[in-house]
């Protein structure tokens, strides 16, 4: 699909003289007068009235307006809030976990790696959650918290990086 630009030029202005080529200033007049347009949708300066802020609201995968969230560093995985949970003792079964965390919100899977030596737990989990907000009920409630002897730690498992983490490397 072509774009028509429409220059509102008059016919004399692209007059062609008698030698073949074209009129000296011909180019330069067009340019001059072709409006300069940049950016997005060529906004104009000031494209709202003065005092009008316009606020939108933003939604993430789950329908949930972001402006809702508390903890804006924690990065939603594919299908679910995944925390992190550290020190959890190496004799604990399944069920120690799981219970421990299902009192914050319907857990969506669980995962306890084992050691291939020993048999028992590394030491880690992976609990995901379908919704944010009883991932991090789950996370402030329990982190720092006492689990079979242990002093557990909870923390978000996929976090977002900082807005200026770019900005410090320099190209030379």
């Amino acid at each position: 699909m072509a774009d028509i630009l429409d220059l509102d030029v008059q016919q004399e202005d692209m007059a062609i003289d008698e030698a073949g080529g074209e009129d000296e200033g011909g180019v330069e007049t067009l340019k001059q007068r072709a409006p300069k347009k940049k950016g997005r949708g060529f906004a104009m300066e000031n494209p709202r009235p003065e005092g009008v802020d316009e606020v939108y609201e933003r939604i993430d995968f789950a329908g949930r307006a972001v402006d809702e969230y508390v903890d804006m560093s924690a990065q939603r995985s594919i299908e679910g809030w995944i925390l992190m949970v550290t020190g959890i003792h190496e004799e604990a079964h399944e069920d120690d976990v799981h219970g421990r965390f299902a009192e914050y919100g319907e857990i969506k899977s669980l995962h306890l790696n084992l050691d291939r030596r020993s048999g028992f737990l590394k030491g880690y989990a992976l609990i995901e959650f379908e919704h944010f907000k009883d991932a991090s009920a789950a996370k402030n409630g329990l982190d720092g918290g006492d689990m079979l002897g242990n002093t557990i730690h909870v923390d978000w498992a996929f976090m977002k990086k900082p807005l200026n983490a770019n900005r410090s490397r320099r190209r030379h």
